[in-house]
């Protein structure tokens, strides 16, 4: 027995200064996190002094770095005014004004939104909507799910469902729902068969959904969910021409929603406010948000709907079955508000177009001839660099060889955050990085940031 006073025995592999060392349940227990001090523009300071480019502005969220004296003041005067209010029954002008902002000219038939906290919620909450939408107009069986494999929509029970991410959901297998079915991603890449075009690729996936709707009775299906552009589990990989087009025709002929998932990918990474916008559609259903919304100031995500689907909850039960207790929040909502501001009064779309063009550029020359590159690809300020064992003879590395995951620890320590694959997500094992600048980004900044990419690459393939 320990005597008064002193420390109770630590369990056997954790010595007593690492079990205090930290109260926070940290992400990965693997190695000690960095500790950030500060930052500013498209760069973060370490505990040790060191300067890191973030090049992936976080996972995808930092589009106007890290300071913004404008986003600081519209956050203290939100607060001096009203930093909380309760969205059942009362809203605020920071709520109303944003949502104002981001459907003005309402694209593609979205007119009214929801806000939110986490991406995940979001998810949720769009699922939740295309449900109810469904009961309100009659049709209460339609309440099947088609997502697509190798995709990712939130870590909630909810979104995880939708969610093709397979070691993401393993953990949690019992809790996923039976109401969920997987068609394959378009993946042209590693996807497409030797000996089909792109437009006979896209076909063979129209009629996989066709044959899963059918399959599933179209009496039932409520929607089909899938990103824009898919972020962490595949890399940036935009959708092959005519794609997104076929899957919305499908839906339409079915009577079957059409859930866009633009968290990661959209509110201006590829040089338009929507990824959707410079595909040939006419826009989704529903439409999912966040991220770059609010900038990483303050927690925000959202969900965009149409006029119809506004109108059946309108004019059937008046109720929206789903709420948080920050719903809408006022505080969060000025401040993205005041982003999205920022971003179309410095026409930061434009720097996003022109860097991204850079980017692209000085990824294909500097990278491309390197032994282990097997693609290069993404849109706007939105890439990710693919690796294969033997690229020439389509062999890519096994499941367990980390090999993104060294170039992340690579770039680290060349001062570059970079985002690299997290987890196995499916029957295509996928080591990618990804990069992801702040809209700020200026040309000196994008051609240091793939120099030290390569750096890192060449550090690893030396090992």
């Amino acid at each position: 027995m320990p005597s008064a006073g002193s420390p109770e025995p630590s369990p056997p592999g954790i010595s007593p200064r690492s079990k205090a060392e930290s109260s926070l349940f940290h992400r990965s227990q693997k190695e000690k996190p960095l500790k950030i001090v500060s930052g500013s523009g498209v760069t973060f300071t370490l505990e040790d002094g060191r300067q890191v480019i973030d090049a992936s502005a976080g996972p995808s969220v930092a589009c106007l770095g890290h300071q913004e004296p404008r986003v600081r003041k519209a956050i203290m005067d939100q607060m001096q005014s009203i930093a909380y209010a309760y969205s059942m029954g009362y809203t605020t002008d920071a709520a109303e004004d944003l949502a104002a902002q981001i459907l003005r000219g309402q694209p593609g038939g979205l007119s009214k939104a929801i806000f939110v906290n986490s991406g995940s919620e979001a998810t949720d909450a769009a699922l939740k909507l295309a449900s109810q939408y469904w009961i309100e107009k009659g049709k209460p069986s339609k309440q099947q799910f088609i997502a697509r494999k190798q995709s990712y929509h939130g870590n909630t029970l909810g979104a995880l469902c939708v969610s093709g991410h397979e070691s993401r959901r393993a953990f949690y297998s019992p809790w996923m729902s039976q109401n969920v079915t997987l068609v394959d991603p378009c993946y042209s890449y590693r996807g497409r068969e030797p000996d089909e075009t792109d437009s006979v690729y896209v076909a063979r996936l129209r009629d996989q959904l066709e044959t899963t709707i059918l399959d599933l009775g179209e009496q039932n299906v409520a929607a089909f969910i899938l990103e824009t552009i898919p972020g962490t589990t595949l890399g940036c990989v935009p959708p092959s021409q005519g794609y997104l087009r076929a899957m919305r025709e499908v839906c339409d002929k079915y009577d079957v929603l059409l859930i866009l998932d633009e968290i990661m990918c959209g509110m201006g990474k590829t040089g338009a406010m929507h990824a959707w916008q410079l595909q040939d559609i006419r826009g989704p259903d529903i439409q999912t948000i966040g991220k770059a919304l609010g900038g990483g100031f303050v927690p925000i995500s959202g969900v965009l709907s149409t006029q119809e689907v506004f109108e059946a909850v309108a004019n059937g039960s008046q109720t929206l079955a789903h709420g948080h207790t920050f719903q809408a929040p006022p505080t969060a909502c000025a401040a993205a508000l005041e982003v999205q501001r920022i971003v179309e009064e410095r026409d930061l779309l434009a720097n996003v177009t022109a860097r991204g063009s850079q980017l692209e550029k000085e990824l294909r020359e500097e990278l491309s001839d390197l032994p282990h590159v097997g693609d290069v690809r993404g849109q706007g300020l939105f890439w990710a660099v693919e690796f294969m064992q033997d690229p020439g003879r389509g062999q890519p590395f096994l499941k367990g060889s980390e090999y993104s995951d060294r170039i992340v620890s690579e770039a680290q320590k060349l001062g570059l955050n970079i985002l690299g694959t997290l987890g196995h997500t499916g029957r295509h094992h996928v080591e990618h990085v990804i990069i992801s600048p702040p809209y700020i980004v200026n040309q000196h900044e994008i051609t240091e940031i793939v120099a030290r990419l390569k750096a890192a690459i060449l550090v690893v393939d030396a090992q």
